[in-house]
């Protein structure tokens, strides 16, 4: 089945991926519209969502999964209608779709990209073929992005261990039990002293556009080239962000429930160009 349907997905993008118009992906809740574009680099997760849209299969569906800094989480067709305290997310339509990463594509603010079980049940990471989140996330530090924190947080503990500088340690200990925010903060601020001391770089290189997307708008690097991101919101960012401060039960679903429909708008690429700002990679 899976392979009947990326035959189809791959012959419709021929099509698609060369016309001259493209779709807006108008994202519809109670607290306005996002309006996205989906990316010709991964065709089979464009294709399938333009398909699920037009059969109406997002209309009446809930933002069931909503964490604050993360991103907001939908379309599991069981959340239609749902009552209050119901387990949601387990739900699809059937198939997954093949992972389509692409080093031009991560996850900023508003990225579109599609949710998937864990890799120790999909080693593959294979996207689900119908649930999708938008990331709010946050904004990062050059000095966050470009640390090797596993390296620095084991060469802190190793220095600490043959070091009799127990003020040092106790703080730490602390920190790390009571506030993290704190305790990575300290880890940065020992970064310098432990190079010096110790004769080691904890630095790592990250991609530059990213570095600069993560460093304003801001997003989610750790899910990079792991789960597939497939397109972006280009207007109503501010939508994300009311909709990632509502309130929430144990399992990150909305006290009150957000629901959301789905409308495509064809309209023509150097329209989209023009109005969102977004420029379409030439044809390979």
């Amino acid at each position: 089945m899976n392979r009947i349907l990326s035959i189809v997905l791959i012959s419709s993008c021929l099509v698609s991926c060369n016309s001259d118009t493209d779709y807006i992906v108008n994202i519809k809740t109670d607290y306005g519209t996002m309006k996205a574009i989906l990316y010709n680099e991964t065709p089979k997760h464009k294709e399938n969502f333009i398909k699920l849209a037009k059969e109406g299969f997002y209309d009446s569906l809930l933002f069931h999964r909503v964490i604050e800094n993360f991103m907001v989480q939908g379309g599991d067709p069981d959340s239609k209608n749902a009552e209050s305290g119901t387990s949601i997310g387990s739900g699809g339509p059937g198939y997954t779709i093949p992972a389509e990463f692409n080093p031009s594509l991560f996850h900023h603010k508003g990225a579109l990209s599609a949710a998937r079980l864990g890799d120790q049940q999909n080693p593959e990471k294979a996207s689900s073929g119908s649930q999708f989140y938008v990331v709010q996330g946050k904004v990062s530090t050059v000095e966050e992005l470009t640390t090797d924190l596993n390296k620095l947080a084991q060469s802190i503990g190793q220095y600490l261990e043959s070091t009799v500088d127990t003020i040092l340690r106790n703080e730490l200990i602390a920190l790390y039990q009571t506030n993290q925010s704190g305790y990575l903060k300290k880890l940065y601020e020992l970064r310098p002293q432990m190079e010096e001391s110790l004769g080691a770089s904890f630095s790592k290189s990250f991609p530059e556009d990213r570095l600069e997307a993560y460093t304003t708008i801001g997003g989610a690097n750790h899910l990079d080239d792991m789960y597939t991101v497939f397109g972006r919101v280009v207007e109503g960012l501010e939508i994300i962000d009311k909709i990632a401060s509502q309130r929430v039960d144990e399992q990150d679903r909305p006290i009150k429930n957000i629901v959301f429909s789905v409308e495509l708008e064809e309209v023509s690429k150097k329209e989209i160009t023009e109005k969102y700002g977004y420029t379409y990679p030439e044809p390979g």
